[in-house]
């Protein structure tokens, strides 16, 4: 078979740094941003396991818990989660040779665990797919053109000639996160390399129908009762911005008996709307206030996310933060909402 079809978009330099790098290494921890999300996991754990084949000591530090329905993957009962044990997390963070950062470009992504990174002496490499990474790696991927870190991971071992050591829980990682950071294949995803990738993957024998099943079926009676209500009390549409904003307090979700993951999706429900091409979900959580965005056509909700809330993301699909209020951040959003009519007029016109 020929597997030249996947371009390099790595530059060979940089692949080897890393890959040398990974040599000279016996302490390697891998590290990925505050509440880890199907890609995040799948990046880490699909690198996780391919370096403890190499016979490396590695650690996987995530900042705070991840999605029941994400526990199916192979180490992911291996992940050590900072929060539970700060002392002990920072203390492997300073002993490692190399630390791998994994889907988030600056460090105070990572919430608390960021001064522990941060003040590690470890080599740090960087590898994501979102704008603006920061300046503390030695060593920087960054291409927020490519739809996830899973992908640039599969990437990275594809053009450093590993694609026959892949193992089948390496490739149900590297799908799972590339399959849930587009939504199922749904949004930024239309690039034909995406799907050479997923038949590599597939002649590794991963089941991507189970894996779909394991993400998006496995569901908890209390996620389906929190999104009847969120759908039907919590739902406001702005019909002539073409826009819809769903949101929730820390009350609402304890009435329900919230879990991590519990909303995983509900930003795209109000997408299925005739005419709505905005869809903002306003969440209320410890400390902070997350906001998830997504668009269709040209709206670039990417931008709103990074002059609103501190975000940033894909055209179609972007994230933010705000250290206020719940009340506060909903005032942000309807302002934001009007500064924006213009650009959401100008993009329902491609109907």
């Amino acid at each position: 078979m020929n597997l030249t079809t996947v371009t390099e978009l790595i530059q060979p330099a940089k692949v080897a740094a890393i890959m040398d790098a990974v040599e000279r290494s016996e302490q390697i921890v891998i590290t990925t941003h505050l509440s880890p999300d199907g890609d995040a996991l799948g990046s880490s754990l699909a690198l996780y396991h391919y370096l403890k084949g190499k016979g490396k000591q590695v650690r996987m530090i995530v900042p705070n818990t991840f999605p029941y329905f994400l526990r199916w993957m192979k180490g992911a009962s291996e992940v050590e989660i900072y929060e539970y044990n700060p002392s002990a997390a920072k203390k492997i963070l300073y002993h490692a040779d190399l630390i791998f950062a994994l889907d988030y470009n600056i460090p105070k992504r990572t919430g608390d665990m960021a001064p522990a990174l941060e003040s590690s002496p470890a080599k740090k490499i960087l590898i994501d797919h979102h704008l603006s990474p920061g300046d503390i790696f030695d060593i920087t991927i960054s291409l927020p053109e490519i739809s996830s870190t899973s992908e640039l991971i599969f990437r990275l071992l594809f053009q450093a000639g590993k694609y026959d050591e892949l193992n089948l829980a390496e490739a149900e990682c590297i799908y799972c996160g590339m399959m849930t950071d587009t939504g199922g294949f749904t949004f930024n995803s239309n690039d034909p390399e995406i799907f050479e990738i997923i038949s590599l993957l597939l002649r590794k024998k991963i089941d991507k129908d189970a894996i779909y099943s394991h993400v998006y079926h496995n569901y908890s009676e209390a996620r389906f009762r929190l999104l009847g209500f969120t759908l039907s009390q919590r739902l406001d549409i702005y019909p002539d911005l073409h826009a819809a904003l769903i949101y929730l307090s820390k009350e609402d979700q304890a009435h329900f008996r919230f879990s991590k993951g519990d909303t995983e999706g509900f930003v795209n429900y109000p997408l299925s709307i005739k005419d709505i091409i905005f869809s903002t979900f306003i969440r209320e959580d410890d400390g902070l206030i997350k906001i998830s965005f997504r668009s269709q056509l040209s709206f670039p909700c990417n931008e709103f996310a990074a002059e609103f809330f501190n975000g940033g993301g894909h055209l179609n699909a972007s994230g933010g933060e705000y250290y206020g209020t719940f009340e506060e951040a909903l005032r942000i959003y309807a302002d934001g909402l009007k500064a924006y009519e213009g650009k959401l007029k100008q993009a329902i016109n491609q109907l």
